[in-house]
């Protein structure tokens, strides 16, 4: 491979952990902006998704300077526990999951619908979204 190939595969590999990094500061900044302006508090699987997000948003900084392509290593087993958290708690939104494997007490309660978008767009869905644009992006 020439000089210039690689640095070419370098400057690609540093847009997409960057465009990474601002996936998981959109996700990070909407949850804040969910529970401290909004007012919505986050149930426990809201807070197990905000665990596996939060940590991605330093990872990649981290990892873009300088650049590091080895953060892929370290943040894709995030990602991946992470849509786990979210595709669960997407089932619980939709009703796919019985009451009785859902995590959440009776006063802050996971299937509650806080916000929904054009009637069909939940707050898990989005973080699924995330989560696997994410992981795709690692993944190339």
């Amino acid at each position: 491979m020439t000089q210039d190939k690689i640095k070419t595969v370098s400057q690609q590999g540093w847009v997409l952990i960057f465009i990474c990094w601002l996936i998981a500061m959109a996700a990070l900044f909407g949850s804040l902006f969910f529970s401290e302006v909004m007012g919505l508090k986050p149930c426990v699987l809201c807070w197990w998704q905000r665990i596996f997000i939060y940590p991605l948003a330093v990872l990649f900084l981290v990892g873009l300077f300088p650049f590091d392509r080895s953060v892929v290593r370290y943040t894709l087993p995030l990602a991946v526990i992470g849509l786990v958290f979210a595709v669960y708690h997407y089932l619980v939104y939709s009703g796919f999951i019985p009451e009785s494997l859902q995590p959440c007490s009776k006063d802050l309660s996971c299937a509650e619908i806080n916000l929904e978008l054009m009637g069909f767009v939940t707050i898990p869905m989005v973080v699924s979204i995330a989560y696997i644009a994410i992981m795709m992006l690692l993944l190339i």
